[in-house]
């Protein structure tokens, strides 16, 4: 089994990068300096293991990738580039075969937040699997990524996807070569529920972008919570539910965050988007998601609507991290259901 990482920065790099050190076969897909660095100088690991260079394999998409029977299609590009990438990899033949095609045979596992990328996925692949990725990682510099989780370095669940009482027969592998690379990865019967929780945890990227470290600030904690507790009553209204708080903590038993030497976690992926000045963050999928589904079941989202603009002004006018007040965001959005 080898292992096309389509996306590897900070979760798709450490995913790929701990496969390929515990022995698996693997190519990491990365576009621009990215892709230049680890052509030049390979990619630059650290986690509480160390510091290390690993050699695998790198393509700059799916023109320099002969695909095989066997292959697993790894997504861990942001939502907003999801349909684009999927586009461009689904008819890419099999073993040559242009009447074999990665969306007709290959599995397709989806290491990303958000819900909807299933959706997108499934429109094009026969088979495709969620993964709920709970791995904080940092890529803030081409060719370097960080990971400081212990003593595993995540917890990534994994599900075929839509429900069923038989699992892709190739996600047991998968689970093995993961538990093997160094994480926990249980394959459950309902990612989703699992991807939805995760949704609630990530309405506070955009905060955290926003308003800087959550830690410490109480006035962001207090955003933060208004907009978990407005998705709440958002998703009970969709009639969906989420694994609950209980079961997650159980999963992440013994799970933390360790210093790593010489690195500095600032923020997640969306305060990372904006340092990067990458021009543009996948709130669309997170706080929006909580913004469609509140339209759609009749719910007033003010909160997270007003969180989704913020954050995609300031990627769109290369704002950096931070500089704006939680207070008066929460204000503002207060003022807008009176």
């Amino acid at each position: 089994m080898r292992y096309v990482i389509i996306g590897a920065g900070a979760v798709g790099g450490t995913i790929g990068g701990l496969l390929h050190e515990a022995g698996r076969e693997v190519v990491l897909v990365a576009r621009g300096a990215h892709l230049a660095a680890m052509r030049d100088d390979g990619l630059h690991l650290t986690t509480p293991e160390g510091a290390r260079v690993l050699r695998a394999p790198v393509a700059g998409g799916p023109q320099d990738v002969e695909l095989r029977t066997g292959d697993v299609l790894v997504l861990a590009v942001k939502s907003q580039d999801t349909a684009a990438t999927l586009a461009a990899w689904a008819d890419r033949p099999v073993d040559g075969d242009p009447g074999r095609t990665a969306a007709q045979e290959l599995l397709l596992v989806l290491a990303q937040n958000g819900v909807d990328n299933e959706r997108t996925a499934l429109r094009r692949f026969d088979r495709v699997a969620g993964m709920c990725v709970w791995l904080p990682a940092t890529f803030l510099e081409p060719g370097r990524v960080s990971a400081a989780g212990a003593p595993v370095a995540g917890v990534l669940t994994l599900g075929t996807v839509p429900v069923t009482d038989d699992p892709d027969a190739d996600l047991a592998t998968v689970s093995q070569d993961l538990v093997a690379a160094g994480f926990r990865a249980p394959v459950v019967p309902d990612v989703l529920a699992w991807k939805y929780a995760k949704l609630l945890s990530n309405l506070g990227n955009a905060v955290e972008a926003l308003c800087g470290p959550l830690r410490g600030n109480d006035t962001a904690r207090e955003l933060l919570n208004a907009a978990v507790d407005e998705a709440e009553r958002v998703l009970v209204a969709a009639g969906i539910t989420w694994t609950g708080e209980d079961e997650q903590a159980a999963a992440r038993e013994g799970y933390r965050l360790v210093d790593l030497p010489g690195q500095s976690r600032g923020g997640g992926s969306t305060w990372q988007s904006l340092q990067r000045g990458a021009g543009s963050v996948e709130a669309t999928w997170l706080n929006g998601e909580i913004v469609l589904l509140g339209r759609l079941h009749g719910a007033a989202t003010p909160v997270n609507a007003l969180l989704l603009r913020r954050v995609e002004q300031a990627a769109a006018n290369g704002a950096g991290a931070g500089g704006h007040d939680a207070a008066a965001l929460l204000a503002e959005a207060t003022q807008q259901v009176r």
